[in-house]
């Protein structure tokens, strides 16, 4: 796609039988799926060809097309905003497509055109705006994906790809309210390594965590800490989010190392710490350290960050034999104005002094 398609490239082919609108106090999340989802082509030939939106259904795929097989996929999550005038905000989906490219550099896919990514989304949202919901907390999810589509076997990179995006409106990820989670930290299994795939949003990586995650709920914890792959001491992440510790007077988060995906949430975090003159460090972090911390008394709040929950406050961090309290059992006072701030700057309650929204 040249950089300067516009949505007048994309054709649209609407529904004739538009589903009924879920219960918007009966959300959850990735449950329910809009009218309509777009649709892009690649072949070596074209390139980046025939962008249409079309109504909502399934993929007719051959058996042996090679994402079955040797997994080139990849995915990005974003959402959109309804604001209390009736606006509709996509919160950097540049960053979003800049992320796309860097995965699918490493999946070896061709790269998609960044800007062409974001006006092909806003187009789409544009057309089901009407699924947009505005109850307090809730947002319409945003996943688009790519899949190689060429049909055959024989380990290489595919020829055909097909680029989409489906949309979802999905609920507040915190019915109850900010409850801290329960976080074991996985010793025995790894994610990634350097080098490997850690830092691309690839449905590997997701797949790779299953096994953990599951132990984690037997043991009656709520997700999974990840130390790094070769020594298996290094924080990375805490189940599919970055996270972060409020350390004395200062916030760490584990530097980016080729193994942990920058996440758009994170940025934003690190951005808005900053701007208040709170010290954040991006480092390596020990669990050794994390519980000499937690011992000393200096390990005052922990949180992961991402795009579903947008702050995840820790309440508990279980080590070997260690049971690591954080905090009174409540969410720390700078977890919980940093989820104000970005849900609000998300929803238009909070000014954008960032320019981080996109207007639908």
């Amino acid at each position: 796609m040249a950089s300067t398609a516009k949505s007048t490239d994309i054709r649209i082919v609407r529904s004739e039988a538009l589903k009924p609108k879920p219960d918007p106090e009966h959300l959850g999340f990735g449950k329910y799926f809009t009218d309509h989802m777009l649709l892009v082509d690649y072949t070596e030939e074209k390139g980046w060809h025939d962008a249409r939106i079309v109504p909502y259904g399934p993929f007719s795929l051959d058996p042996s097309a090679m994402v079955f097989h040797y997994g080139q996929t990849v995915f990005e999550g974003m959402k959109a905003f309804k604001t209390e005038d009736g606006r509709i905000l996509l919160f950097r989906p540049d960053r979003n497509a800049a992320r796309f490219n860097i995965s699918c550099e490493r999946l070896n896919i061709p790269a998609f055109d960044e800007a062409f990514f974001v006006e092909s989304i806003r187009t789409l949202v544009e057309v089901e705006k009407a699924w947009v919901p505005d109850a307090e907390g809730s947002s319409l999810y945003i996943r688009p994906f790519v899949i190689a589509t060429e049909a055959g076997l024989g380990v290489r990179p595919a020829n055909r790809y097909l680029f989409s995006v489906i949309l979802s409106p999905s609920g507040a990820y915190y019915s109850g309210g900010l409850a801290p989670v329960h976080i074991r930290v996985e010793d025995a299994y790894v994610r990634s390594v350097r080098g490997g795939t850690g830092f691309a949003k690839t449905a590997g990586n997701y797949a790779a965590s299953l096994k953990a995650q599951v132990i984690a709920k037997q043991d009656h914890c709520d997700q999974v800490l990840w130390l790094d792959g070769i020594e298996q001491r290094y924080i990375e992440e805490v189940g599919s989010m970055n996270v972060f510790f409020k350390v004395g007077d200062e916030v760490i988060t584990p530097e980016l190392n080729g193994s942990i995906l920058d996440g758009i949430t994170r940025r934003s975090v690190i951005d808005l710490l900053r701007s208040w003159g709170i010290a954040v460090t991006e480092r390596k972090i020990s669990i050794e350290e994390l519980a000499e911390a937690h011992k000393n008394g200096k390990l005052t709040e922990a949180f992961g960050t991402g795009t579903a929950a947008v702050i995840s406050p820790v309440g508990r961090l279980s080590w070997k034999q260690e049971d690591m309290r954080i905090g009174d059992g409540t969410i720390g006072e700078l977890s919980h104005r940093l989820y104000d701030a970005i849900t609000g700057i998300q929803t238009g309650k909070v000014a954008d002094t960032f320019g981080w929204n996109l207007q639908v």
